[in-house]
């Protein structure tokens, strides 16, 4: 994608869609604001909202409005039909560079954006994922939860990736063993897990991995094939 070309996300741009979830943002879900990009009202106050997010008005720590202003970014983009342009609709200060970074978090999958509003992953994190595409952004992100890596690490990986090295590669380079999660079961499934383990000779993920492999394939799962973006 060249910064002349708009955002580019199948579902609608600006749609507060993780935002306006209590599921997600808890009460904050009042306050989600959503940007039409075919509506000239809207497409201003999505300038006016990048114009203070460049300004740094809205902080790192306040995942939910960094996510606002990705959208603004995105709807603005989509709006005026460029990244040069929705730059100089936002105003002196506001590069292009600044709107094309946040419009692709807003581009990220759902699953994603959701880890950034629940905090999981910071906006400045979810930055350097959104520069990866396809299985990717989902192996960066999830890593950087698992693996609870810092910005840097997730910046370092995403320019190894976006240079040849595949992500695992890329993972390993900085301590991050690629599908290594914790979980918590309960006390009865645990000893039950680790039994048929030993008494298979396999490691406990082995059954794991089984077993959740059924489970993604039994199209009578609710919400397996609910839409991501």
């Amino acid at each position: 994608m060249d910064e002349e070309s708009p955002a580019d996300r199948r579902s609608p741009v600006g749609e507060p869609v993780v935002r306006s979830d209590p599921a997600v943002t808890g009460e904050r879900a009042a306050e989600a604001v959503g940007f039409d990009p075919d509506d000239p009202d809207s497409v201003r106050e999505a300038a006016e909202t990048v114009r203070r997010f460049a300004a740094g008005e809205v902080g790192d720590d306040d995942h939910v409005l960094m996510l606002r202003g990705a959208a603004a970014c995105a709807a603005l983009v989509r709006g005026v039909g460029s990244y040069k342009m929705a730059a100089e609709r936002a105003g002196d200060g506001v590069s292009v560079s600044f709107i094309r970074k946040w419009a692709r978090v807003h581009d990220l999958p759902q699953a994603i954006r959701r880890q950034v509003a629940r905090g999981h992953i910071t906006p400045s994190a979810a930055k350097h994922v959104a520069r990866l595409g396809g299985t990717d952004r989902y192996q960066l992100a999830w890593a950087a939860i698992d693996g609870e890596m810092t910005v840097r690490e997730v910046r370092s990986v995403a320019s190894a990736v976006n240079d040849g090295t595949g992500v695992e590669s890329a993972l390993r380079e900085v301590g991050i063993e690629l599908g290594r999660i914790q979980v918590d079961l309960p006390p009865e499934t645990y000893v039950e897990l680790r039994r048929r383990a030993a008494m298979r000779n396999v490691e406990p993920g082995a059954i794991v991995s089984a077993a959740l492999d059924g489970y993604f394939s039994d199209t009578s799962v609710d919400d397996r094939l609910e839409p991501d973006r």
